[in-house]
């Protein structure tokens, strides 16, 4: 179903803002909202989406780094 609400430009540019910050299109993030307050579980919140689907963009790569570095301190030698 399509309908039209009328939002607040404030309360819509911090929908966008945090939609992005998400890396959600403003109607996923709209309808999460929505499913939440109705005590609804969304499809999107389990397995592995329920945590990293919610983590800021840069924070994979915070984690990437981390996995990266502590691989690098492997000496292969060791394994033998």
């Amino acid at each position: 179903m399509k309908t039209t609400l009328e939002i607040p430009d404030s309360i819509a540019r911090q929908i966008k803002a945090r939609a992005a910050l998400k890396g959600m299109t403003m109607r996923d993030f709209v309808l999460d909202a929505v499913r939440d307050k109705l005590g609804m579980e969304s499809k999107a919140k389990s397995g592995w989406k329920a945590v990293f689907g919610k983590a800021p963009r840069g924070s994979l790569d915070e984690v990437r780094e981390t996995v990266d570095r502590e691989f690098n301190r492997i000496n292969p030698d060791e394994w033998r």
